[in-house]
Formats: structure tokens, sequence, C-alpha cells
């Protein structure tokens, strides 16, 4: 769980020790968007998806977080309503800590107050980063950035030497990823999602990733991608 936290080891047992267990389904929404602030929740396992909907009824997908990640943090601290839905891509487990409960702990605990606030300036440059992206990039060189990002971030080992036998072995709906060329790992996201994270249409992600298989980067499956090389894939310009 620590690989990708933003906390230390020892603010990881604070927050684990001021709630409870929960585990849950692939596709169990933890928490709704314009709902109020009630828990904050630490990924111990799997990955979630934060989404929010557009009045036009489009979903767009701001963030796939992790474990060792807090969801909901920021409204819990505000008070205000939600501000995005997340949704489980897999079975997964976490620790839920009330709001109030949480806020005590922030003020207990200056460091962990600290790293809370370190994670929220991430975030907020990150999203920065994509705007910026949205404008500068093409759809095609969105999407194969995307891929890359969650092969680096969230990706899992898949045994084989160099990915061999993954596209036979990984879940229907995962992704795998080689980031070096000799290790491959995965990630598990649709098309539909990868859509909404690039902010782009499905029609454009079956015509990027047709084309990133034409130039050797990947295969694809029902419901997954293979990687090659997630290096490549951030270099890739596109159609």
């Amino acid at each position: 769980m620590r690989e990708h936290s933003p906390f230390t080891e020892e603010e990881l047992r604070h927050i684990c020790g001021a709630g409870r267990r929960r585990d849950w389904e692939r596709g169990e929404p933890l928490m709704h968007e314009g709902s109020p602030p009630d828990n904050v929740i630490l990924i111990e396992d799997g990955l979630v998806k934060i989404t929010t909907e557009t009045p036009n009824g489009y979903t767009s997908v701001l963030a796939i977080r992790g474990p060792g990640e807090l969801l909901g943090e920021l409204s819990c601290v505000d008070g205000g309503r939600r501000s995005a839905t997340a949704t489980a891509l897999w079975d997964g487990r976490g620790v839920v800590v009330t709001a109030e409960r949480f806020r005590q702990l922030l003020a207990q605990q200056g460091p962990l107050a600290l790293a809370v606030l370190r994670s929220v300036a991430g975030r907020l440059r990150q999203s920065d980063r994509q705007r910026g992206e949205y404008g500068a990039y093409p759809a095609g060189t969105r999407i194969a950035r995307v891929l890359a990002d969650l092969a680096m971030r969230h990706g899992e080992p898949v045994p084989g030497p160099s990915g061999a036998g993954a596209e036979s072995d990984v879940d229907v709906d995962a992704g795998s990823v080689s980031v070096t060329g000799s290790v491959s790992v995965s990630v598990r996201i649709t098309q539909r999602e990868l859509a909404g994270a690039a902010g782009t249409s499905r029609e454009s992600v079956a015509r990027t990733v047709r084309a990133l298989q034409q130039d050797g980067l990947v295969t694809v499956g029902r419901g997954r991608v293979v990687m090659r090389d997630s290096r490549a894939l951030l270099r890739w310009r596109g159609e």
C-alpha cells in the first residue's frame, strides 16, 4: 500500500487506527456526487474511479485512485458536498474514517495534516496538467498518455517473462502494461472509462488503440488493452 501513497507508514497506521475496515465489490459506489461528507476512505486494495456527471449526461473520469490514497478528504475538511462520485473498478478493501474523527486526527497529528495538504496540492497540480494537455494534445495522444500514467501509477505485475502468456491469463476487463520490456503489469480499465479519462469519445479510443496496435505498442482483447512500453506511449504523438 505504501508504494504510491503520499503518506508514511506511521501516518497510514494513524489513519487505519482511527477507522474500520470495509470490503467492496466491483462497480460498487463508495461515494456519491452531491452527498454530504460523512467519511473518508483510505484505499488498501483495488482501484477506484472518480467521476462527475455533466448537465448533458456525459460522465467524465477525473482520476483513478489506488492503494494508499484517500477518498473524500477535501469535502470532510471544508464541509462542502461531494464534488464527484467514487466507484470501485474491481473488488477491493479499505478503511473508513468518520469525518469528525478525521478532522480530530488532523488536529492532533500535525505531520499527517501536512501530508494531506501535500496530497491535495499534488492532485491540483495533476488536474492543471491534464487541463493543459487537453488543449495541447490531440485526443489520440491524450489516450496514450492516460494509458502510460495508469501503467506507472497503478500497474500490477503479471506472471510470465516480458508478459508472455498475459493475453490469455489476464481478466478480460484488464489491461496489461509492459513498463520496462521485461516486466508486465496490469491495470483494469474499459474503453468507456478510458474515453472519460482522456476527455474524448469511445470511437476515438477505438481508432487510437488500432493505431497503437499498428505501431506495435499495444495489442487488444475484449474489454482490455495490452501495452508493451509505457515510455513509448508517452512519446507517441498519434495519428
